[in-house]
């Protein structure tokens, strides 16, 4: 492969840290690189070096002749005085940007719904980064440096994205490399990953899942690593190998070894000794939405719906800004009263809301982390059953990233991220057993986002999660809904099926007026549901047998002699074939799943 830029010996140091020391790397033509690593490790420092932004102390850049090379900044960079159409295509007349297909499909996938001609002031942080990043897009970049380029992005936008950067360039031209928290966006593009850690930068075959499998078995080779890193990062890849069955249809690592790993690791929760207790401290009744419905002057936000929230229940919450998830959320809490309806509580209710503001925080920001924590509690349970254990709010805070120096900072002098997790550590220690999260992910790497699944896991509580981070949504819940047409809809296929939704909405309301759940459905009753029922259930199974037969396919591929072509050609076709077969059965599943609900 061509090469497109490379750095040397490259050193960065701040008057009171050394950043990197002799690091060298290279980007070629074909690769899509993601960049992990803990907040302040350097990872944006060293994007900003690669491209051009920030000079090292020493060491040089080479980029090859000719090549283009396009920034996505994290901060807003955008000119306010400007027109959205002039940020974008800049002075292009329109008969040019509207014939290219590109233009086009950035300008769909993106800036739907904002006024073309309209100032950039105004608009919100999220239209902003929508635009800076059409702006970029509809470039012809050979290499994009993306810095953070889902934040603000909600679940549809980040899936287009992705779409978008995997059929820009061939497979075996353009560079990519981009640094973001989004474990799911990483996996779906990324070929490389580069973990950067102790003034360093480590190199990783594959997206994120083949980075944790082999970061893994890095781990357990060193005796110096971090005992509770390892175990998390063991816990994650159990996660994905048994508990996203989207990610078993493009294994990127071999399934052996994955298995091998984890063959000591249970499973990530333990549901029924989490519900036992959940039960013990809600009872049998927790909130139920009955009939309730919101409207907010002649907008009616939710049309009215009956939801019963179980004890033990962790749910996600999905849907575009704007569409009455906080309103949702406000009803559970009860900060939102129905306009139509009830909602009831059980006696026992204790809920508590982590919200995207820091609100928890304001009447501590001079006192020290460690004087924040002990006035809340002594001791916190964490775990279950025979295997819960009491933690101190040191220990806590120890599970969540926090080192000992970090103890005595005042509130205000943290992070971003750093607030975020004592916040949460602040709500947790209040012991409720309803836990609401509202956008939890903000400002956190990727090891104190594991942290926090990990802390979540032995939470015996009901959990209502609102995130655009899918790969946390899918972590952490059990089922997804979303808020489609105002109404509140159940999703059997998770974020997938709500993505095909929402397609299928945009398309028209002859098409959208099929996601009304209160709109006729066929019933089916007698032999006909139970013919239905068979049908779904044997659907399920050869589904299953599918997935198993698509990956021992891809896995024995691997080990083919990649010299035999015919051969190879031949195992593509029945791997295919299998992938078309498995479309087939997944459609019928749906349409059944959608009669049957």
């Amino acid at each position: 492969m061509a090469h497109l830029l490379g750095a040397e010996g490259l050193h960065l140091e701040f008057p009171t840290k050394v950043v990197f020391d002799g690091v060298s790397l290279g980007i070629d033509e074909g690769d899509r690189i993601g960049i992990v690593g803990r907040n302040g490790d350097g990872k944006s420092s060293l994007m900003a070096m690669l491209a051009g932004r920030l000079q090292p102390d020493s060491g040089r850049v080479t980029v090859r002749g000719g090549v283009r090379v396009g920034v996505l900044d994290q901060a807003d960079t955008l000119d306010g005085t400007m027109t959205i159409a002039q940020a974008v295509v800049g002075d292009m007349p329109e008969y040019e940007w509207a014939g290219d297909a590109n233009v086009r499909d950035v300008i769909a996938g993106l800036l739907s719904g904002l006024d073309w001609d309209g100032p950039i002031e105004g608009l919100s942080g999220g239209q902003r980064r929508r635009v800076a990043l059409a702006a970029l897009l509809t470039g012809d970049d050979d290499v994009l440096f993306l810095d953070e380029p889902t934040n603000h992005l909600d679940v549809e936008a980040i899936a287009w994205l992705a779409q978008h950067l995997k059929r820009r360039w061939s497979a075996a031209s353009g560079g990519l490399l981009v640094v973001t928290h989004d474990r799911w966006f990483l996996d779906e593009i990324c070929t490389k990953t580069w973990e950067v850690h102790d003034r360093i930068v480590e190199p990783f075959e594959g997206g994120y899942a083949a980075y944790i499998l082999q970061r893994v078995e890095r781990d357990r080779q060193s005796a110096v690593i971090e005992q509770r890193r390892k175990n998390l990062a063991r816990k994650e890849l159990a996660w994905l190998r048994r508990g996203a069955p989207a990610r078993s249809t493009k294994p990127k690592f071999r399934i052996d070894a994955a298995n091998e790993l984890i063959a000591d690791v249970p499973e990530i929760r333990d549901p029924v000794a989490l519900q036992s207790l959940a039960v013990s401290r809600l009872g049998k009744d927790v909130v139920d939405l009955l009939d309730a419905g919101v409207t907010y002057g002649d907008r009616e936000v939710l049309h009215p719906f009956e939801w019963r929230i179980a004890p033990g229940e962790r749910t996600g919450i999905l849907g575009v800004n704007g569409v009455g998830k906080s309103t949702l959320l406000g009803l559970v809490s009860g900060e939102v009263e129905p306009t139509t309806g009830r909602v009831k509580r059980g006696t026992t209710v204790q809920v508590a809301t982590l919200t995207q503001r820091l609100d928890e925080l304001e009447a501590h920001l001079d006192k020290p982390v460690r004087v924040v924590i002990a006035g809340l509690r002594t001791t916190y349970t964490f775990g279950s059953g025979s295997k819960s254990a009491e933690l101190t709010p040191g220990q806590l805070l120890e599970r969540m990233g926090f080192a000992g120096a970090q103890l005595s900072t005042p509130v205000k002098d943290l992070s971003g991220g750093q607030k975020r997790r004592l916040q949460l550590l602040m709500i947790l220690l209040e012991q409720p057993n309803v836990l609401i999260l509202d956008e939890p992910t903000n400002d956190l790497d990727t090891d104190m986002l594991a942290a926090m699944e990990d802390l979540l896991d032995t939470w015996p509580g009901t959990l209502l999660v609102v995130s655009h981070d899918r790969y946390f949504l899918e972590r952490v819940t059990d089922q997804q809904y979303a808020i489609l047409s105002g109404h509140l809809r159940h999703l059997p296929g998770g974020v997938d099926e709500y993505l095909r939704l929402r397609e299928r909405e945009r398309n028209g309301p002859e098409k959208s007026a099929a996601l009304d759940t209160t709109s006729s459905k066929p019933k089916l009753a007698g032999a006909e549901l139970r013919n239905a029922q068979k049908e779904l259930a044997a659907l399920e199974r050869r589904m299953s047998k599918l997935e198993s037969q698509i990956v021992a396919a891809r896995t024995a591929m691997a080990d083919h002699d990649q010299t035999d072509f015919a051969g190879l050609g031949a195992e593509m076709s029945r791997i295919g074939a299998l992938e078309s077969e498995r479309e087939v059965a997944e459609a019928r599943w749906f349409e059944l799943s959608e009669v049957l609900e």
